[in-house]
């Protein structure tokens, strides 16, 4: 019967008590496949670990610039590992360190959860951060709606001020 189909045979479960066999183009079959296979890898991310260093002594315009880049690798999706890079008689003050990784921590606020707190490996400090999925897509909820808000807000007052313009204007 396949054959006058110019289809296939294929068997569907073969650990099923009868076998299960079904009549289909084969070529077509494994086709749809590999396409719903490419389908999900281009939809599945990537979690990279992306290091952010930072030093004892940094300034506040450096220090500012590195935790907007953290903030923006854990808006991405990423892990980030956030290293403090001690030299010298620096590592006589490591609660310098923890300051200033505390500080972080404090910048990147709820959006990032810590996976590993601050521990000091020779002469670098380190933490783990990763995002925190429901509460960015709750901060994201809240700001569309801010806009929402805002928008509707000035149209209003739009209309507010041409209705003001239209009794303004004498008629001739």
């Amino acid at each position: 019967m396949a054959r006058g189909l110019d289809l296939d045979l294929v068997e569907v479960a073969p650990n099923a008590n009868p076998p299960v066999c079904r009549i289909m183009d084969y070529g077509k079959f494994k086709y749809e496949e590999d396409q719903k296979a490419k389908e999900a890898r281009k939809k599945s991310t990537n979690v990279t670990v992306k290091e952010v260093k930072y030093r004892p002594k940094i300034g506040k315009g450096d220090f500012d610039t590195k935790t907007r880049n953290v903030i923006r690798f854990i808006d991405e999706g990423h892990k980030v590992k956030v290293t403090l890079q001690f030299r010298g008689r620096e590592m006589a003050h490591p609660e310098l360190g923890a300051k200033i990784l505390d500080d972080v921590i404090e910048a990147v606020g709820p959006a990032a959860k810590l996976d590993s707190r601050s521990r000091l490996e020779g002469r670098s400090m380190s933490m783990m951060l990763s995002p925190d999925k429901k509460v960015q897509e709750a901060m994201r909820k809240a700001a569309a709606e801010a806009a929402t808000d805002a928008a509707e807000q000035a149209a209003a007052e739009q209309d507010d001020a041409t209705a003001a313009d239209d009794t303004a204007a004498p008629a001739d």
